[in-house]
């Protein structure tokens, strides 16, 4: 006999698998991600094959817990079918150019996000290496905080941070603090993820430079800079609904004494700096240069590059010198610990990158930008801002960010460019950007952390709290059309 928790999970699974699967059926334009090529595909078998792929592989990344196949696998076959398929009917369609030409252009919208993900997983890898978690972890146990405590922090750093910082950063730096602070309880760190993700998601919301949509909005036009601060109530409300509920899920106990002093490394706090550094030039070279992030990022890697290879060469010199000087203390407890000393290596943090995570991110980019190609964006944009309420049709794009990444559906909206008011555009900004919270897959903050925390905070753990989420979102929506409500 399966155990009640299993059971339970499989039945959330699947019945969330079904639901996907009636919605991808039945109103094919919850599924799209980049623009309609110049052939309908929408209503064709090709099309609905390519949807009924895209939900299996779906489902089975939601069983991940259960089957223990890693989550990238499904997708990555999926991707490879969908786009099959749309090369096949352009090549008897005599187009083949067209598929070609969208494949390359969703690959690299692929690409700048590997890039990016690789260096910031470096980052921490090498932070970590350096011990600046454990020195961290063990200065906030010291420091006497409770459990309870420490889920506040987190998410309230994650919230602040991601105003300023990529919440997909912000999200990996916290969930490491959580790992390293709360090492061996599963349960709250999976609670913390959770927490982590959706503060990181929501402090993304109200900033121009919080998050990719709304940079996009802003750079469009449609809302001016100052305008995204209308949304910090809404946001914060977002945030807080959720957080209060799991409050009470926590035990308000002490995390577990630490038994040694932790000493950081040579270049610990110079690393800090560089990632700082690094996080920086890639906001301002979005912003002011409008180039990809990625680059920002890529100048950082190469920044930190030149900064291992200083460590090596004077890792010798600076081990003389601290051999003299413990020896002068009689210091020999730190004189042991020299002979242990490793050269930092970047390659080997580079290699320690979650990789199953960065394939995954390719499955599903690629998947949805097939099936965005076969013209389902252009049908949700038609459909919802064409026949609904634009309150309505902002309220439900956000649940589909919820399964679709939240850039291509911001990439249709503004293409349609509706007729909306400042306080619908603000809606939409805050919708596509809190929507992702409501499933561990709806966000890159999310999926990041699947990985990073891989077996704790998982797809089911997740989904436990999705009405708790449910409501903050709610609640973050009705907090907007009130307070803004001149807007409209």
């Amino acid at each position: 006999m399966k155990p009640p928790n299993v059971l339970a999970t499989r039945h959330y699974a699947s019945r969330v698998a079904w639901l996907l699967l009636a919605c991808s059926l039945f109103i094919f334009p919850s599924l799209s991600y980049a623009a309609a090529g110049p052939l309908d595909l929408t209503l064709t078998l090709t099309g609905i094959s390519s949807v009924v792929i895209f939900v299996l592989a779906y489902a089975l990344v939601m069983t991940e817990e259960l089957l223990h196949m890693r989550k990238s696998k499904p997708v990555l076959v999926a991707a490879g079918l969908i786009w099959a398929l749309v090369a096949w009917v352009y090549v008897q369609a005599g187009m083949p150019e067209e598929a070609q030409t969208a494949f390359r252009e969703t690959l690299l919208e692929y690409a700048e996000l590997l890039l990016f993900l690789l260096v910031a997983m470096t980052y921490i890898n090498a932070m970590e290496e350096r011990r600046v978690f454990d020195a961290l972890r063990s200065w906030l146990v010291r420091k006497g905080f409770s459990y309870r405590s420490l889920f506040w922090i987190t998410g309230v750093m994650a919230f602040g941070i991601s105003a300023i910082a990529n919440n997909m950063t912000t999200a990996m730096l916290m969930c490491a603090v959580v790992l390293k602070v709360a090492e061996g309880d599963k349960k709250f760190i999976g609670l913390c993820c959770v927490n982590v993700v959706v503060a990181s998601n929501a402090g993304g919301a109200f900033s121009p430079f919080g998050d990719i949509t709304t940079l996009m909005v802003w750079q469009a036009g449609q809302v001016p800079f100052e305008g995204f601060f209308a949304l910090l109530v809404p946001a914060v409300v977002n945030f807080m609904v959720p957080a209060v509920i799991m409050n009470f899920f926590i035990a308000n106990r002490q995390p577990a004494a630490l038994q040694e002093n932790v000493w950081l490394k040579r270049g610990a706090r110079r690393i800090i700096v560089l990632f700082l550094i690094t996080v920086a030039i890639s906001v301002l070279c979005h912003s002011i240069l409008y180039l990809p992030p990625a680059m920002g990022m890529m100048f950082g890697l190469g920044l930190l590059q030149f900064f291992g290879y200083y460590l090596r060469r004077s890792l010798p010199r600076s081990l003389e010198r601290k051999r003299e000087r413990y020896s002068r203390r009689g210091d020999w407890k730190k004189l042991e610990q020299l002979g242990s000393v490793v050269p930092f290596d970047i390659f080997s943090r580079i290699a320690r990158s979650e990789w199953d995570t960065l394939l995954f991110f390719y499955g599903v980019v690629m998947c949805v930008g097939g099936l965005g190609f076969m013209g389902y964006l252009s049908l949700l944009s038609e459909t919802l801002y064409g026949n609904w309420n634009p309150v309505w049709a902002n309220v439900v794009l956000g649940l589909i960010s919820a399964v679709v990444d939240n850039i291509p559906v911001m990439f249709a909206v503004l293409s349609m460019a509706p007729d909306m008011s400042e306080g619908n555009w603000l809606l939409v900004t805050l919708t596509a950007g809190v929507g992702g919270s409501l499933l561990s897959m709806g966000s890159a903050a999310g999926v990041a952390l699947m990985g990073q925390a891989r077996g704790i905070y998982t797809f089911a753990v997740h989904l436990r709290w999705m009405p708790a989420i449910l409501l903050g979102y709610a609640a973050s929506i009705v907090t907007h059309l009130w307070i803004n409500a001149s807007m409209f």
